[in-house]
């Protein structure tokens, strides 16, 4: 079935009151959120998107696009909405969410609430061109940002295997054009680093022009991938909206 190619459950909770689905940054995997599942579960039942190009789907080809990313997530993502679902994303993920739970308020299936990281509101537009770049200058980009280990790209087979997924999402996240005025209906939570080079903090606290419900605001010490050292603060946020949601 299309769903069990996206989604992944490391810590399967039948019983859980309720779900959260979590998307990766550019680049990344469903197992990134393999710590998280691990926490949350059983209190809620953790669902790890698989972005097609990469781990046990490399051989499918990467999409290229936002849209239709989203419409393929949101279509794997109807047979589990009998329950509230919170919608999480980092960095490309968190426009990935956006992206979700517009189409999912657009069917009358709304989710609970959306906590985006790390990404800047849609409102915040930048120009950027890292996509085009050559090999060498998409790496260089990520090596900023700190989120992949350098050993990948100095392995000239590990580095092949990353490479075109890599560049389809940033292709993706950087031709994204969303509606001006597009909004959620339901609370938004955005989270992000102090120091983060791609998001900065007042672009993160943008996204409160993007909900007409309620909106919360976070920052931590760190960069791009703060979540990686502030993961308990994190994840107790997270297990505050999930309880909202239950």
């Amino acid at each position: 079935m299309a769903e069990d190619r996206w989604i992944r459950r490391y810590h399967p909770a039948d019983d859980a009151p309720a779900r959260l689905v979590c998307l990766a940054h550019a680049g990344g995997a469903a197992s990134y959120f393999h710590p998280v599942s691990r926490a949350l579960s059983p209190a809620a039942d953790v669902l790890a998107v698989q972005y097609p190009g990469r781990q046990d789907r490399l051989a499918e080809p990467p999409l290229r696009s936002v849209p239709e990313l989203a419409d393929a997530i949101t279509a794997a993502l109807l047979p589990w909405l009998d329950r509230p679902v919170v919608l999480f994303g980092h960095s490309m993920g968190a426009t990935l969410a956006f992206e979700i739970g517009l189409r999912l308020e657009a069917r009358g299936t709304a989710p609970h609430a959306a906590v985006v990281s790390g990404r800047r509101a849609p409102a915040r537009h930048r120009e950027e061109t890292v996509h085009l770049r050559d090999d060498e200058g998409l790496i260089a980009d990520v090596a900023l940002l700190d989120g992949t280990d350098s050993r990948v790209f100095e392995d000239p087979e590990l580095r092949e295997i990353v490479l075109p997924a890599l560049r389809a999402d940033y292709t993706a996240i950087e031709t994204y054009r969303p509606a001006a005025d597009a909004q959620l209906t339901v609370p938004l939570h955005a989270h992000t680093g102090e120091d983060d080079p791609h998001a900065g903090v007042e672009e993160v606290r943008a996204w409160s022009a993007h909900t007409t419900g309620a909106f919360t605001f976070t920052a931590y010490p760190g960069g791009h991938f703060y979540l990686n050292e502030q993961a308990p603060a994190l994840i107790a946020a997270l297990r505050t909206v999930l309880a909202s949601a239950s």
